[in-house]
């Protein structure tokens, strides 16, 4: 009784206080340069469209694959990063009712030192001294610094991880025998996973500063390659887990509904966080040095992601049924009239969640070895990413900006502000539908991906990929008009709406639902069984390529 009472006073104190101003400044420097990343990202994109299918031509001082590298780094690091950065801290300080001042502060260094790194990274990208791409494979070899702005980007988001971890030990001290609130459950997830995940890239890295500096001669190709890609599959997943926070935990509530069954939401998660770092070696199928079980092994791994995956769907739907009927919807399908595909706040993530049907469609083409086999060098692969993660998870994204950043900055989402979010939300779907569809048919007729305009001396196959490749810029136009749409509504909503309260629209369970299981808490066990998972899936093959590694390549500059 007395327990309960203390929690009883701790809410209602955390709903007159509201948000607690020093966590919400840190949340909104992250959005901040989320969307600045954004803007510039959204115009470089442009770019490449309009580039791509010889519509422009760019200027000798900016080359085409200086606008792709920097236009993957902004979108696919930084963006996605800061982003996701800003919104579990928010998640952290609504749960804990306010962040650690320590945990406030590794934040913070986190911060200082991500925006240094990407300024180096930038700058490189801009001399045109590291046009190596988003992937940044060797040999390509970028100059000393793009690599150490890598480095401290990486630093930067572990001092992030370190600050979650302290904080979500520091309540499990404080509350024994009980469950974490659940979307710090889901902060816990993200960033174990992103702290494991992002080794791989580290231990690259750190190897190709020398090699780029001249001080070692020549560098493991495929050992970096595979290294990169133990980050790179599963950064892909991390921004999922972060919508899926999204769709288990916001979206119930703003339709008016509770969120599914806590055990299941859990397990999820779990599962999400032990499967996700092996199944790399699926985009390196067509790669020598790996042996054909190993590589299947991975596709397995890879294709496991399904099943947590479609847990997922039927809980979300099974909501929305459950709600649009206690609405009053009647008949099959009278429930899908009842929701409120008028707010913003659920129509992003809904058309997000839509899109990931065909997403992960692709997502098995890629993995199957011999269909990969037709796809992997072609714009169907580039289609494929913009739909999983230019729908799926940006347009979540972009859906929890319509209530987490008026409640930080103690403003009101406004009528008007949620209107130009549907709008912003219908011209970013069409945009999409047309740049992605077109990239997949271009894909299928061989059109290559990180290649720049051309005709092929207008070989007649490749003059059948122009149609397409004009769509690819009416989309990309599209986009952009949505990228300014909002930037525009984030700063509005930051700067300018009406003052006033936004609510933190966290779903309650059912009533009667059973209690989160305590053994769900045990982060040392599930830490423990990732690394088991990577190493059976790791070890073999990277020492095998280091054991039978062929001559190492020394640094090469094509541009």
């Amino acid at each position: 009784m007395e327990h309960a009472k203390k929690l009883n006073i701790k809410e209602t104190s955390k709903k007159l206080l509201g948000v607690n101003p020093a966590d919400a400044k840190l949340s909104l420097s992250y959005f901040t340069v989320a969307f600045v990343s954004l803007l510039i990202g959204g115009v470089l994109g442009l770019l490449q469209g309009l580039e791509r299918s010889g519509i422009i031509s760019l200027p000798s001082w900016l080359t085409y694959y200086q606008v792709l590298t920097a236009h993957g780094l902004l979108l696919l690091v930084v963006f996605s990063a800061t982003f996701t950065i800003g919104y579990q801290y928010a998640n952290l300080s609504h749960s804990f009712g306010g962040l650690l001042p320590k945990v406030r502060k590794l934040a913070w260094i986190g911060f200082v030192l991500m925006v240094i790194g990407t300024a180096m990274a930038a700058t490189m990208i801009i001399l045109n001294e590291a046009s190596v791409l988003y992937t940044f494979y060797p040999p390509l070899a970028a100059h000393p610094l793009f690599y150490i702005g890598l480095v401290l980007v990486v630093v930067g988001i572990w001092f992030c991880c370190f600050g979650v971890f302290i904080n979500y030990r520091h309540w499990r001290k404080n509350h024994p025998g009980q469950t974490t609130p659940i979307l710090a459950f889901f902060a816990m997830g993200v960033f174990v996973l992103w702290f494991f995940a992002s080794i791989g890239v580290a231990t690259e890295v750190l190897t190709l500063i020398p090699w780029a500096m001249g001080l070692v001669e020549t560098t493991n190709v495929m050992v970096a390659r595979t290294l990169f890609w133990w980050f790179g599959h599963t950064l892909v997943n991390i921004w999922y887990l972060v919508a899926v926070s999204a769709w288990y935990v916001i979206v119930p509530k703003i339709i008016g509904g509770r969120h599914f069954n806590e055990k299941l939401i859990r397990l999820v998660v779990i599962l999400l966080v032990i499967l996700n770092i092996p199944g790399g070696f699926h985009h390196q199928i067509i790669d020598p040095a790996i042996s054909v079980p190993i590589k299947f092994l991975h596709v397995f791994m890879s294709l496991s992601i399904a099943v947590p995956s479609l847990m997922t769907a039927f809980a979300m739907f099974a909501v929305f049924e459950k709600t649009g009927r206690k609405l009053g919807g009647k008949g099959l399908l009278g429930w899908v009239k009842k929701l409120p595909w008028g707010d913003v706040r659920f129509l992003a993530p809904m058309i997000a969640m839509l899109a990931f049907i065909p997403g992960g469609a692709g997502g098995i083409v890629n993995t199957s070895n011999q269909l990969n086999q037709v796809v992997h060098n072609t714009m169907w692969v580039v289609g494929h990413f913009h739909v999983t993660v230019g729908m799926s998870v940006v347009m979540t994204f972009f859906g929890i900006c319509y209530w987490l950043i008026p409640h930080l900055a103690k403003r009101q989402l406004t009528p008007k502000m949620n209107k130009i979010g549907v709008i912003q939300t219908l011209i970013w779907t069409l945009g999409m539908i047309i740049m992605a569809g077109s990239m997949h048919i271009a894909g299928l007729l061989g059109d290559p991906r990180r290649t720049s305009y051309t005709t092929y001396s207008d070989h007649p196959t490749a003059l059948s990929w122009i149609p397409y490749e004009y769509m690819f810029a009416i989309g990309a136009t599209l986009l952009l008009i949505g990228v300014i749409i909002q930037v525009y509504a984030v700063f509005n909503m930051m700067f300018f709406a009406p003052k006033g309260h936004t609510e933190y629209p966290v779903a309650e369970p059912e009533d009667g639902a059973p209690a989160a299981p305590l053994w769900t808490e045990r982060w040392g066990l599930w830490s423990v069984m990732l690394l088991l998972v990577v190493a059976m899936a790791y070890v073999i093959p990277i020492v095998d390529m280091i054991m039978h590694a062929p001559p190492g390549s020394p640094p090469i500059r094509t541009w």
